[in-house]
């Protein structure tokens, strides 16, 4: 019964590294393609409106 529990935790946790990896490769995909998109474009950073006060400033990642 024991390692009946000790795999069933080890799967837990492999589960969680592996969904953890996916979201931080998917994070660092999507900075990848900014950062492109703006070299082609000639952009200096990306401008994101704050909803509370309607103003505009740059992404933070």
């Amino acid at each position: 019964m024991p390692q009946i529990i000790f795999f069933a935790l080890v799967g837990v946790v492999a589960y969680v590294g592996y969904r953890s990896f996916i979201r931080e490769a998917e994070r660092i995909t999507a900075r990848a393609r900014r950062a492109e998109a703006e070299k082609q474009s000639g952009t200096q950073g990306t401008l994101v409106k704050d909803p509370k006060t309607g103003e505009y400033h740059l992404l933070k990642d």
